[in-house]
């Protein structure tokens, strides 16, 4: 079985059997592919038949196409491997991919695979000035949070919880980001509101790592128009005193 992995990064040249606009087939004449859908050659995927590409980034029907293999949709249930391929130079988010191949994928449970060292950048990242780096560090992990990179010579760390993203710098004396003096708490005047799935298992963490929890988990229900809409979350203060609230959606009801 080929592994799919070593596809990744690399051009790849694909056949073609499921044109843009083609039917799924006779028994499913509605379910029509918004994207070329084809497989490479000489290759044998966990379902026994050649490795299967979704093609994006091309905008009408072909019957073969070279591109570069930038992620892989692995289907759990089938032990299935789908490339994703666009044309050289062309980039595609996870949620993008998540988008174009909805028709289809919406049936599987599945995870993206990227090449190692790929992040997707939010377009909106706090910078928290620390004290003391490698404290914060250690109360973000129990949290869960993995560090993506890290400036050790300027004790500087880029860390991320799914789909939440931190800055961390620790304060130096030349620090030219610092326009008044700071004093604990840091941060006075604002919380950062984290939305997470796994709200229980959080809170136990920092308990059991003696971290203060500022106030206790809770449920509350924020009106939006004529709907309510509910979260579970308790605030904890960072080690020099940010403020971070965890939430966990409890969906929605009528006002």
């Amino acid at each position: 079985m080929q592994n799919s992995k070593d596809f990744l990064g690399k051009i790849v040249n694909v056949k073609v059997d499921k044109m843009l606009g083609s039917k799924h087939s006779e028994k499913y004449p509605n379910h029509i592919y918004p994207v070329n859908y084809g497989y490479v050659p000489n290759t044998i995927s966990g379902d026994g038949k050649e490795l299967d590409c979704y093609i994006l980034g091309v905008y009408e029907p072909v019957i073969e196409f070279s591109g570069r293999c930038i992620a892989i949709i692995h289907r759990f249930s089938e032990d299935d491997d789908k490339l994703i391929i666009v044309p050289d130079g062309r980039n595609f988010t996870n949620k993008e991919i998540r988008v174009l191949t909805e028709f289809q994928e919406r049936f599987f449970e599945s995870i993206i695979i990227r090449e190692d060292g790929y992040l997707e950048f939010s377009k909106n990242i706090p910078e928290l000035s620390v004290t003391n780096l490698e404290k914060s560090l250690d109360f973000y992990k129990t949290m869960g949070f993995k560090i993506e990179y890290e400036r050790p010579e300027n004790k500087f760390a880029f860390i991320s919880l799914d789909e939440i993203q931190f800055m961390l710098q620790e304060i130096a004396d030349d620090d030219k980001w610092d326009v008044a003096p700071l004093s604990y708490p840091f941060g006075n005047g604002i919380n950062f509101q984290l939305e997470v799935e796994n709200l229980d298992e959080i809170y136990s963490n920092l308990k059991n790592n003696n971290y203060r929890i500022a106030f206790d988990i809770e449920e509350n229900w924020y009106r939006q128009g004529d709907k309510l809409l509910g979260n579970k979350e308790f605030l904890v203060q960072d080690p020099d005193g940010y403020l971070i609230r965890i939430s966990q959606d409890l969906g929605q009801k009528n006002a």
